[in-house]
C-alpha cells in the first residue's frame, strides 16, 4: 500500500485482485488504486460518520469518474432537484468538492508503486512532537577514516512512552526539514518532511523489551551517499508518525569521494566504459580513470559527467518526498584493449587545487574479440532488487533473495565474464536514494567484470511519457536514473535498445517499455541485430529482453490467456528466421525453460542433451533474481518443461563454437537445479527449418 502525500483527507484502499498484475496493456488490470474521500465537518478537520466514503477507481475512465462522483453528490446534497433548490451555501460546498475531485484526479501521478517499502510512512502525516525526555545518539559521528566506503553507526535511544510501533529513521541530508523543500507549485506547499528517509527499522528490532525499558540500541550501516546523516526516533508507527528525538549528525570524512565503479562494453568489442559517482561536479574537480595492463604502465582518460535534477522527474514520488540529490555520474573509457587480458584502474578527481583524491585500485578482463575461441561464461538475471545487510527497510519482505543472489555471484566471481541484469534494477521506484543502495551492494560484482542492463517496468513506466505501457510503475523516474546510473552502448540511452559481442555470443538486448511490433524502430533494430551477426564465428545468438515476450506459466499470464505479454511473439517469426537459439526474459518471479519451441508447438523432443539444429528458439524466464516470487498456473502447458518456484539465476558457459552449457543455480546455495547442452556443428546451423529456409533457384 502507498500513501498518498496530500492534505486532502484522502486514503486509498489495495485492490485484492490486482497485487501482481502491473503490466497489462488494459489498465484496469493491473495494480489499482482506490481513492477514499472522507467528508468531514467544515474545514475538513474531523470526519462525520454519518457521511459515507465516495469510492474512486484510481483507473476507471475519467468521464466515468466524473459521473460516479457527480451522482455522488446529487445523492448526497439533493441535487435531483438541480441547482435552483440549492442555496447559496450548499453551491459553495459542491464547488469546493468539485475542487478536492479534481485535485485528486491531478495527484494520480504521487502514487508509487506499493511494494517500495519507503512508500509505507505518510511522510505527510509527520508532527514534530519533541519530548525533552526521549533522546537518541549516534556513533562514531565521523566514518571511513580509512577511505572505507561504507561503515557501521551504533545508535543509543530512549523513550519515555515506549510502543511496539517506535521507529528509527535515516536521513540524508540531516537537515531533512519542510524548510529545506520547495513546493511544487505556489498552491501546495511541502509536507512537514521534505524527504523520506533512506532507510528505517522499528526500535525494538534488536532491543525486544523496549516497550517495558524505554531503552534500546542498534546497529545500521551507512554508505557514503555525499552527505551527512541524521537518525529520528518516532512514535505513531509509520501511518501516524511523531518524531519524539533527534540524533547528532554522522558524517563520512569525504562525502564526495568518487564510489560504486561499474564497468560496462563499450559501442566496440575492445572498448571497456567504468561509471562512478562522487559529489564533485566538473567546476570543482576533474574526473578521470587511471588504468592500464596490469603490472606495466598506466595511463589517464578523461571522465565524462552527467547529472539531472528534481524537474528532470515525470512524479511523485520520485519529485517530491522521494527526491534526493544524486550527486555527479562520471563515465571513462577504456580503449583499444588487448583481447582477453588483465587490465588495471582506478578513478581519480583533480581538484583545482591541484590535490587527487582516488579510489583503490580495481581489476578487470578485457573482452573476447568476436569469434574468438575461449571458455565465456555469462550470467543472467533479472528483477533482483537491493536489500539491507542491516534488516532494514523491508516493511513488507519484498527483495530477500537479492543478497542471496549478489553473494552467489561475489563467491563466484573469478568463472563469470560478464552479467546481464534484464530489467527491475533495484525497485528504486521513484526514491532516488535507493539507486546508491544499489550500486554500492553490486560494486564486488560490477567494479570486477561488464555489468549490462536492461529497462523494465519499474525503471521506464510512467503516463503520458512515452512508455508502451501506461502505468505508474517507475514512481515518476520514468528511465531517467537506469539510463544516466548506467552506461549501455545504445545509440540513444532513451532508447534503451542494444546489442553488444562476447566473442562467440551475440546479444540482442530489447527495450520491452517501447513498443517492439512490426513496422516500428525497435522492430527494426531487432531485425538488423539478428541478421547481421556471422553465425560462424558467433554461432550463440542470444535475445535478451525484461517483459516475456516468449512463453512464461506464470499466473497473471496464463489468466489473460496469452501465456505472454500481449502482442509479444509479434517476433516470433524472426527469431525462427535468424534462429535464435535462447530467448531470456525477466519480469516474473520464479525460473521456468521451455523446449525448443515455435508457434506453441515443441520442435525437439530432447530436454537436456541437444544435437545438431534446435529447430526452434529455447525461452527461459530468469527473472528470479530478488524480488517477491510469482505463481504459476496450476495446468503446465506441453511447452514448459522446468518450472521453479524460487530465487535463482542462469549461467551460460560456451567452451567452443559447438558446445555451450546452460544451467539454472539456486541463490539460496548456488548449486545447479537445472541444465541443458548444444552440442552442434556450423552447419546445424545452416540447415533449414519451418519458416526459416532462404529462397532457392532451380538454375544450375
Amino acid at each position: 500500500m502507498a500513501k498518498i502525500p496530500d492534505p486532502l483527507r484522502t486514503r486509498w484502499i489495495p485492490d485484492p485482485n490486482g497485487a501482481k498484475n502491473s503490466r497489462s496493456t488494459d489498465p484496469r488490470s493491473g495494480s489499482r488504486q482506490i481513492f477514499v474521500i472522507r467528508r468531514g465537518s467544515r474545514g475538513g478537520a474531523r470526519s462525520d460518520p454519518s457521511f459515507t466514503d465516495f469510492f474512486l477507481d484510481q483507473h476507471a475512465p475519467l468521464e466515468l469518474a466524473r459521473s460516479s462522483f457527480l451522482s455522488e453528490i446529487q445523492n448526497h446534497f439533493g441535487l435531483g432537484k438541480f441547482i435552483s433548490d440549492i442555496g447559496f451555501q450548499a453551491m459553495r460546498v459542491f464547488m469546493a468538492l468539485l475542487m478536492v475531485f479534481w485535485a485528486l484526479v491531478s495527484l494520480e501521478g504521487v502514487i508509487s508503486h506499493g511494494v517500495q517499502p519507503l512508500s509505507r510512512i505518510a511522510i505527510h502525516k509527520t508532527v514534530f512532537a519533541v519530548d525533552d525526555h526521549a533522546f537518541i545518539k549516534a556513533s562514531p559521528s565521523v566514518l571511513g577514516i580509512k577511505e572505507q566506503n561504507k561503515e557501521w553507526v551504533t545508535l543509543e535511544y530512549s523513550n519515555p512512552r515506549p510502543s511496539n510501533d517506535d521507529w528509527i529513521g535515516v536521513f540524508s541530508p540531516a537537515n531533512f526539514s519542510s524548510s529545506t523543500c520547495l513546493p511544487e507549485n505556489p498552491r501546495v506547499g511541502p509536507p512537514f518532511l521534505c524527504t523520506a528517509p533512506i532507510k528505517y527499522q522499528y526500535a525494538n528490532y534488536t532491543s525486544p523489551k523496549f516497550k517495558d525499558t524505554g531503552k534500546g540500541s542498534l546497529k545500521l550501516q551507512l554508505i557514503n551517499q555525499r552527505s551527512d546523516f541524521s537518525f529520528g526516533l518516532f512514535t505513531g508507527g509509520v501511518s501516524n508518525p511523531k518524531l519524539v528525538a533527534l540524533s547528532n549528525a554522522v558524517a563520512f570524512a569525504n562525502p564526495n569521494a568518487p564510489v560504486y565503479p561499474r564497468l560496462a562494453q563499450g559501442k566496440m568489442w575492445n572498448e571497456m566504459t567504468v561509471t562512478w559517482t562522487s559529489g564533485y561536479d566538473i567546476s570543482e574537480a576533474e574526473p578521470f580513470v587511471e588504468w592500464g595492463p596490469k603490472g606495466e604502465e598506466q595511463k589517464r582518460s578523461p571522465a565524462v559527467t552527467l547529472t539531472f535534477d528534481r524537474n528532470s522527474m515525470c512524479g511523485a514520488p520520485a519529485r517530491t518526498v522521494g527526491w534526493r540529490d544524486p550527486g555527479f555520474i562520471h563515465t571513462g573509457f577504456m580503449k583499444e584493449l588487448w583481447p582477453n587480458s588483465a587490465y588495471s584502474y582506478k578513478l581519480g578527481h583533480k581538484l583545482f587545487n591541484g590535490t587527487y583524491i582516488w579510489t583503490q585500485t580495481y581489476q578487470f578482463k578485457a573482452s573476447p574479440y568476436p569469434g574468438q575461441n575461449s571458455l565465456q561464461r555469462v550470467v543472467i538475471f533479472g528483477d533482483m532488487g537491493k536489500d539491507e545487510y542491516d534488516g532494514s527497510n523491508e516493511y513488507n519482505n519484498f527483495q530477500r533473495g537479492s543478497l542471496n543472489t549478489t553473494k552467489q555471484l561475489i563467491n563466484d566471481l573469478k568463472n563469470i565474464d560478464i552479467v546481464f541484469h534484464i530489467g527491475d534494477i533495484c525497485y528504486a521506484n521513484g526514491y532516488v536514494s535507493q539507486w546508491d543502495q544499489f550500486t554500492s551492494q553490486i560494486e564486488p560484482i560490477a567494479s570486477s567484470v561488464p555489468y549490462m542492463i536492461a529497462s523494465g517496468n519499474h525503471e521506464r513506466d510512467w503516463p503520458g511519457t512515452g512508455s508502451f505501457y501506461g502505468n505508474m510503475d517507475s514512481g515518476g523516474e520514468c528511465g531517467v536514473l537506469a539510463e544516466t546510473m548506467f552506461y549501455v552502448p545504445a545509440e540513444n540511452r532513451a532508447k534503451f535498445w542494444y546489442s553488444t559481442d562476447y566473442g562467440m555470443f551475440r546479444f540482442c538486448i530489447a527495450d520491452t517499455e517501447h513498443d517492439w511490433r512490426e513496422g516500428t524502430e525497435q522492430y527494426k533494430f531487432i531485425d538488423h541485430c539478428l541478421a547481421s551477426v556471422d553465425r560462424q564465428k558467433q554461432p550463440w545468438l542470444i535475445f535478451l529482453a525484461h517483459r516475456v515476450l516468449g512463453y512464461s506459466s506464470n499466473d497473471f499470464y496464463a489468466y489473460e490467456g496469452s501465456f505472454a505479454e500481449p502482442m509479444g511473439r509479434d517476433l516470433q517469426k524472426l527469431w525462427q528466421k535468424y534462429k535464435v537459439d535462447i530467448a531470456m526474459y525477466g519480469h516474473v518471479h520464479s525460473y521456468e525453460r521451455t523446449c525448443p519451441v515455435y508457434q506453441n508447438i515443441c520442435t525437439n523432443k530432447e530436454k537436456f542433451f541437444y544435437k545438431g539444429s534446435l529447430n526452434g528458439t529455447i525461452h527461459v524466464v530468469a527473472g528470479g533474481g530478488g524480488a517477491s516470487l510469482s505463481e504459476f498456473t496450476t495446468i503446465q502447458p506441453k511447452w514448459s518443461i522446468s518450472r521453479d518456484f524460487d530465487y535463482g539465476f542462469v549461467k551460460l558457459t560456451a567452451f567452443d563454437h559447438s558446445n555451450l552449457l546452460f544451467e539454472y543455480k539456486k541463490s539460496r546455495d548456488g548449486r545447479v537445479y537445472d541444465s541443458f547442452r548444444i552440442s552442434r556443428d556450423y552447419r546445424d546451423i545452416l540447415a533449414c527449418t519451418v519458416d526459416s529456409c532462404p529462397s532457392m533457384t532451380l538454375a544450375s
